[in-house]
């Protein structure tokens, strides 16, 4: 029988064989230092609906808090000490590499992959519910500068074709999130009501 979740992880793992092992390092290094300074960097945006409702940012910031614990080193290390496993093993000629690499990532990334991504819905939904009720500065449309908005435009480049830049790009999925959430809202600035509330 045709196992075609493991073939898609296959599939997934094998655009990743011919990464350096120092590309990999970095990677994780660069990772683990920098999802936590996109975490703290909410903060700011906490204060934001602070200002006009203490529901809603606690609840915002109790995303914050999930999101800086498990996203890191319980989800990003582990994706690329997967990848790092089933490279050395597929070069070893090992006949199990995809099964150890499975059994790697069921048992030591996914319990941290689903703690992180409840910490991602609990964080995403209170940042956009926030912004749509009109309780920050910022004008309502502006929900449209969230993680979930900025991470699926990311995900959108996975039509384009196969090349390295895309695969970085569609692997940066977090950060772009990040990145779109953080710039628009610098963008829009201007447009926040200031002195209200």
């Amino acid at each position: 029988m045709h196992d075609t979740s493991k073939s898609g992880l296959e599939g997934f793992l094998s655009a990743y064989l011919e990464l350096s092992d120092s590309r990999i390092f970095w990677s994780a290094l660069l990772g683990l230092a920098g999802i936590p300074l996109e975490g703290l960097c909410d903060f700011a945006i906490y204060r934001l609906i602070a200002s006009r409702s203490e529901k809603y940012a606690h609840i915002y910031r109790s995303g914050i808090f999930g999101y800086l614990i498990f996203a890191a080193c319980g989800v990003h290390v582990p994706c690329l000490a997967c990848v790092y496993v089933y490279k050395h093993l597929t070069r070893l000629g090992a006949e199990n590499a995809l099964e150890l690499s499975y059994r790697f990532g069921l048992y030591f990334l996914l319990p941290a992959m689903i703690l992180f991504l409840i910490a991602w819905v609990i964080h995403s939904w209170a940042h956009i519910a926030a912004f749509s009720k009109g309780l920050t500065p910022y004008p309502r449309w502006c929900w449209v500068f969230s993680m979930p908005v900025g991470q699926a435009l990311a995900m959108l480049m996975k039509l384009a074709p196969e090349t390295a830049l895309r695969n970085a790009l569609t692997a940066g999925w977090l950060s772009i999130g990040n990145m779109w959430m953080m710039g628009g809202l610098l963008v829009t600035m201007r447009l926040a009501r200031r002195g209200e509330g």
